[in-house]
């Protein structure tokens, strides 16, 4: 009867255990399902959400995105008339002048006409239905150049190049031979200002020159950096508040978009780091849309101006001026009498801009990180802007009307 009992809470003991582990298991498969579901390469591109907030549905696939984007990517096409060389022998007998025989054949090169080659190139994207195109500056610097783009569907078109920016590497270009049977595919810009570290960035762009609408995926991996960009010509320019990422970014990728998980441009790649690997750098959208925006209202690039001549405040001018705050944007003069610290007639002295004044914060951006050319460059002409100034022991706010600066 012992046995017969202990053998009874055996098998008792077995069920129990059998369907908690059963349970268990079950629960454990489908919080596995639900994990996999989320972590998925299927992304919401609804574009007034942030990028982790798109990456918590389910919509449209990162190769879908990137079907939809890829006809409004671009390659840039640089040709230009280059001579032709040919080579000839010319006889040389040094002994002829003795009646001597023999002598040398010398090789020479000599010009035989000109030919229309590819000479260089880069990537860029139409902005608009009717053709506008954005790319790099550099990639269209040549002013005796000719520029045509190819599309990911190999359609050749002609271009113009509409305005060159003196100030950042960007460059406005027209299509010229499209007949408008139906508007052409285009991208739109996306919000550069809310981008975090860590979002999810695309790549576009003919990499090498040689492998158009090349594919690349990353992260942000910086905000706001400031670099020296070189050309490997001896030309070099600063470039401020630029956005670093390691979506890999090649020679040729040069104007080609930084893309969000929406398919909207929130940068314009612009360079890489020499010697690092996937370190690579964009032009936030925030800036470039409105160059975009000045072309398309007046022909040509408009900037907002404020008019004043400034220096910005660090640790070391505050203690030898004996400043108030180690950050800002002191108005002062220049060098000379004619370099004047705030101009006359211009937005500041209509506003009461004073020198010495000390400029702390833009519509509420602050100074501290960001420089005062840096944060109105994303301002457009009549904006009116709130600036926070520091004068004579005390703040006070002064609001400024931008107007377009002048054209030298």
């Amino acid at each position: 009867m012992r046995w017969r009992n202990f053998a009874i809470i055996i098998a008792a003991s077995s069920v129990v255990t059998a369907i908690i582990l059963s349970g268990l298991a079950y629960l454990l498969l489908n919080f596995k399902s639900e994990i996999f579901q989320g972590e998925g390469l299927v992304r919401s591109i609804d574009p007034a959400k942030t990028d982790l907030e798109a990456q918590d549905n389910v919509s449209t696939s990162l190769p879908d995105m990137i079907e939809e984007v890829n006809p409004a990517v671009v390659s840039v096409v640089v040709t230009k008339d280059v001579p032709i060389y040919e080579q000839y022998y010319e006889e040389y007998n040094p002994w002829d002048i003795w009646g001597g025989w023999g002598g040398f054949s010398i090789p020479r090169v000599r010009e035989k006409g000109t030919e229309e080659r590819e000479v260089g190139g880069g990537s860029g994207f139409i902005v608009s239905e009717d053709g506008l195109v954005v790319t790099n500056r550099h990639v269209v610097d040549d002013r005796e150049a000719k520029y045509s783009v190819l599309t990911n569907q190999g359609i050749s078109y002609e271009v113009e190049v509409l305005a060159r920016d003196t100030l950042l590497d960007i460059a406005v270009l027209r299509i010229t031979n499209y007949e408008m049977e139906e508007p052409l595919p285009y991208l739109v810009f996306g919000d550069s200002n809310g981008l975090r570290l860590g979002d999810t960035v695309v790549a576009i762009g003919n990499a090498l020159g040689e492998f158009r609408n090349s594919v690349s995926v990353g992260v942000v991996s910086g905000l706001a950096r400031s670099i020296t960009a070189t050309d490997g010509r001896g030309n070099s320019e600063n470039l401020e508040q630029v956005i670093q990422t390691d979506a890999a970014i090649n020679p040729g990728n040069s104007g080609g978009p930084l893309l969000n998980l929406a398919g909207e441009v929130i940068g314009v790649n612009v360079a890489t780091s020499q010697g690092a690997d996937n370190i690579g750098f964009a032009l936030p959208a925030s800036v470039v849309e409105g160059v975009v925006s000045s072309v398309l209202e007046t022909g040509t690039i408009t900037r907002p101006f404020i008019g004043v001549r400034y220096v910005m405040v660090d640790d070391r001018l505050k203690e030898l001026n004996h400043l108030p705050v180690e950050y800002g944007a002191l108005v002062a003069r220049g060098e000379t009498n004619e370099e004047l610290a705030v101009m006359p007639g211009s937005p500041a002295d209509i506003s009461g801009i004073q020198e010495n004044d000390m400029i702390l914060s833009v519509d509420g951006e602050s100074l501290r990180d960001n420089d005062l050319a840096t944060i109105l460059r994303a301002k457009k002409v009549d904006d009116t802007i709130k600036l926070i100034v520091w004068r004579k022991d005390k703040e006070m706010s002064i609001e400024v009307t931008l107007k377009a600066l002048p054209q030298s």
